[in-house]
């Protein structure tokens, strides 16, 4: 069965944060391997290297460089060991299903464009379950007709 996450599932494996024992706990009892796209990589590591340049400039806010690099490196190595599976994806597809989605829902559920596009994604691959820890985006997602397993709207 596959378990497609968004960023706020990522940020919760590979950094300590309010929802990591959840996130961790999940991700133990998954009998495959996490399934990511290039594009939900790239946003995962522009979100930490985002926190590193916020903290550079505000020691309150973000985290440190080096936490960045440990989160960035940890996931590198969990590509490269099989834990974290990346898989293709047909853009125009996911674009058309985010526009169907936009359309549908976006006025009376106020959703962010990043957050289509991950719950677009999850019903191309077939995806049964969608790991997020944002509520809104799970609503999107069990409307879509996802099980969102992390959480309700």
């Amino acid at each position: 069965m596959i378990a497609y996450p968004d960023t706020s599932f990522l940020c919760a494996l590979y950094r300590s944060q309010d929802n990591s024992e959840r996130a961790l706990t999940h991700r133990a009892e998954m009998s495959e391997p996490l399934h990511v796209t290039r594009l939900l990589i790239w946003e995962f590591r522009q979100s930490v290297r985002f926190q590193a340049f916020r903290h550079s400039k505000n020691s309150q806010v973000g985290y440190p460089i080096r936490e960045a690099e440990k989160m960035l490196a940890d996931f590198g190595d969990d590509i490269r060991d099989g834990l974290v599976t990346v898989v293709e994806i047909d853009m125009t597809n996911i674009l058309v299903t985010g526009e169907r989605i936009s359309k549908m829902r976006t006025l009376a559920g106020g959703h962010r464009g990043f957050d289509i596009l991950h719950v677009a994604t999850a019903i191309d691959l077939d995806a049964k379950d969608f790991l997020s820890f944002d509520g809104n985006q799970n609503g999107l997602a069990v409307a879509e007709g996802l099980k969102a397993p992390l959480g309700g709207a």
